[in-house]
């Protein structure tokens, strides 16, 4: 599954030709709305044939653009699905729409070339320098597994 996602994040960088979650947000119509948010960073609602991203309007730009990622995600690849209704009212495990939300984030914003500059890097050194998560990294970097450690 992770290797779908990899390639519809490349796909998506690709037609877009950028990375930038924003710039391909505005290329494809989607309403972003800057709100205050209590407890979560952002969520995706399909409404009345709409995609709509909810952004808490408190996040650095850094942080606004890998939420921005993650719920693109969720546009891509879970549509149909209403993971806040199945969290919050059947308590149905989200974790893996989290996880492949995570993947394709890290996906669409970190190229395989830009990995390979870190090559000889621990995960720790990469997660300083690019400013992800360890976890988040580990993500990207099942892909390439010759690159940190």
């Amino acid at each position: 599954m992770l290797l779908n996602i990899k390639k519809n994040a490349n796909e998506l960088a690709k037609k877009y030709d950028t990375r930038n979650p924003f710039d391909i947000i505005n290329s494809l119509n989607v309403i972003i709305l800057h709100v205050p948010l209590v407890g979560i960073r952002g969520f995706y609602q399909y409404f009345q044939r709409n995609n709509i991203i909810y952004l808490n309007e408190e996040l650095s730009e850094h942080e606004a653009r890998f939420v921005l990622a993650h719920e693109l995600g969720h546009m891509f690849l879970h549509k149909d699905t209403n993971t806040i209704f199945m969290d919050t009212s059947t308590h149905f495990n989200t974790d893996r729409y989290e996880i492949e939300a995570n993947a394709f984030a890290m996906d669409l914003l970190i190229s395989d070339d830009a990995l390979m500059e870190y090559h000889e890097f621990s995960l720790e050194q990469i997660s300083r320098a690019l400013g992800y998560d360890k976890e988040l990294l580990k993500l990207r970097l099942q892909q390439n597994s010759h690159i940190g450690g």
